[in-house]
């Protein structure tokens, strides 16, 4: 899972602060920015105008998005997807689950109307997630017969895990003739080897849905260039038909604020963690990591903060006592966005210990390119995706190592002039290329696709 719960202050009521702005953004390298921009700007208004031409035919343009992972507006892929498609001239419906923070059955946000439903607390085992997906598809089913009863809808969007979400789509795609996007936020096979350590028939069964979901959408949509391999591969998609859209930060949400030494406790570093708090996150490591740099490094000046929620908290709190760490790791739980940037803000360094494996491999994760549009340099696990995305604004570590892990993360303590030129590419690659402003280009041509075959 790739985001976690936060708090924004309400869709509508977005916090004031000021939008992260390039180090050095002045001059020549503020006008870079400035064409960056205005390039997006101009992409975004053709792709628009080329949906709209196709909407103004016969072709509606109804959206149903269906996500079982995260409440929205809590899941930031799927809010900004939303959100574009909203201001774009589409009429968006969501149907997701409750949360903390989302306990509303209806709540009209900013002219989406979402639809909320009650699931079970979080699968662990075969029964767990028996029930957890059980409870959900009779949910999305009884919530999409409101939505085609009330505003309708012509589309349905899919966004995983789990990969089971084409059954209600082949219910109106073959019944009601209605169009049918599939979403892959994770590679579910990989997700399930990752919690559990094993292949064997679930697993197999994990590839068949996939498969399922692939052979029945009309267009698919890919986090990254790895999942789009996928799409290609064990999908058989038509190449035309698959659209990468990266899960980029949007920044008019990610934020600079003001630095508040109160995080650091009176040391003389922060180091900060953002994500979901699961097995495959690999908090376990950062805490062996975070025990190294006191104990075999001897170094009592940096404080950690572990920012988020997941079924691994209660887990990892554990450690942290049995490491004798309590004092040196702050955990938050889920925090308000004010909270948040004020955290990342204040960081010397970001952490991202995702556990290598062949998810993690493949997925890109949002918490990086957050740290990066922030200008933050950051530590982690030598992964595929992991490089594509930050590049030279982190340090990679081989080998789930973490003493290595702790090293680098003093490595670039001590060194601030290499942490200002890491956070300064890292901050530049996010405006030039993984901003959600670029993704919102392919998603709305993603749709422009989808309406073309619909005449």
């Amino acid at each position: 899972m790739l985001t976690l719960f936060r708090n924004d202050r309400s869709a509508s009521e977005p916090d004031q602060a000021v939008i992260a702005k390039p180090p050095g953004a002045t001059g020549a390298t503020r006008e870079q920015y400035e064409l960056a921009c205005s390039d997006v700007d101009v992409r975004l208004v053709d792709a628009a105008q080329a949906a709209q031409s196709v909407m103004n035919g016969s072709a509606r343009r109804r959206v149903l998005i269906i996500v079982e992972n995260l409440p929205v507006p809590f899941d930031r892929r799927v809010w900004s997807e939303a959100s574009t498609l909203a201001r774009h001239g589409y009429e968006v419906s969501i149907i997701c689950p409750k949360g903390p923070q989302a306990t509303a059955s209806f709540e009209l946000i900013e002219g989406i109307a979402v639809y909320r439903h009650w699931l079970p607390k979080e699968g662990r085992g075969v029964l767990g997630y028996l029930a957890e997906y059980s409870a959900a598809l009779f949910w999305e089913f009884a919530l999409s017969l409101k939505i085609l009863a009330t505003r309708g809808f012509d589309v349905i969007h899919a966004c995983n895990p789990p990969d089971l979400i084409f059954v209600v789509g082949a219910f109106y795609k073959f019944l009601f003739g209605k169009s049918f996007i599939f979403d892959q936020h994770d590679i579910s096979p990989e997700l399930y080897e990752a919690k559990f350590g094993r292949r064997g028939l679930l697993w197999r069964a994990m590839v068949l849905l996939e498969r399922v979901t692939f052979a029945l959408a009309d267009v698919s949509i890919a986090t990254n260039q790895s999942y789009r391999s996928i799409a290609l591969e064990r999908g058989r998609m038509n190449p035309d038909r698959v659209f990468v859209v990266r899960s980029g930060p949007n920044l008019a949400r990610v934020r600079s604020l003001p630095s508040d030494p109160a995080w650091k406790k009176g040391r003389k570093f922060l180091v900060a963690y953002v994500g979901v708090i699961g097995k495959q996150e690999g908090l376990d490591l950062l805490l062996q990591s975070i025990s190294h740099i006191r104990g075999e490094r001897n170094r009592d000046d940096v404080q950690f903060v572990i920012v988020g929620n997941g079924p691994e908290l209660d887990e990892v709190k554990k450690l942290a006592a049995a490491l004798e760490l309590d004092e040196l790791v702050t955990f938050t739980g889920r925090v308000d966005d004010a909270t948040l940037f004020t955290i990342l803000s204040t960081a010397d360094v970001c952490a991202n210990p995702d556990r290598p494996s062949a998810m993690n491999d493949k997925s890109t994760m949002i918490k990086v390119m957050e740290y990066m549009a922030l200008g933050k340099p950051i530590v982690q696990f030598d992964l595929t995706e992991g490089r594509v995305s930050a590049g030279e604004s982190s340090l990679y570590v081989q080998n789930a190592d973490t003493a290595e892990f702790g090293d680098k993360i003093l490595e670039l303590l001590d060194d601030p002039v290499r942490r200002d030129r890491m956070g300064a590419f890292g901050q530049k690659r996010v405006y030039d290329v993984l901003a959600w402003d670029h993704g919102a280009v392919s998603l709305l041509s993603a749709y422009k696709k989808l309406f073309d075959l619909r005449h």
